[in-house]
């Protein structure tokens, strides 16, 4: 007779390999348009309340049509990274985010 050894259930905070909470930075890369580092701090501002839209970095591209911008939020959760990560990927104005 054999016995089924069930594991114990999966802790989200330990599968992470990031601490909670912490200061996440997430790069976001997108046309150099107006309104662009405007539009990133008001997502960064729905899912970190917190959020300092002074602490943002710029970069802009070396031929000046893309800008590249650092957005430094407070994580709490694996799920808040995860649900900003496809808040930004799905904004019409990002084409890559890190």
């Amino acid at each position: 007779m054999s016995a089924t050894i069930t594991p114990p259930p999966s802790d989200p905070h330990k599968d992470s390999l990031i601490e909670y909470p912490s200061v996440f930075p997430i790069k976001v890369m997108g046309s150099m348009v107006e309104g662009f580092a405007e539009a990133m701090c008001q997502v960064a501002l729905q899912f970190d309340p917190a959020f300092d839209p002074a602490s943002i970095e710029l970069r802009p591209s070396k031929g000046g049509n893309y800008l590249g911008i650092t957005l430094s939020i407070r994580a709490t959760s694996r799920e808040q990274l995860d649900d900003l990560y496809r808040a930004l990927t799905s904004h019409p104005m990002v084409k890559i985010v890190l």
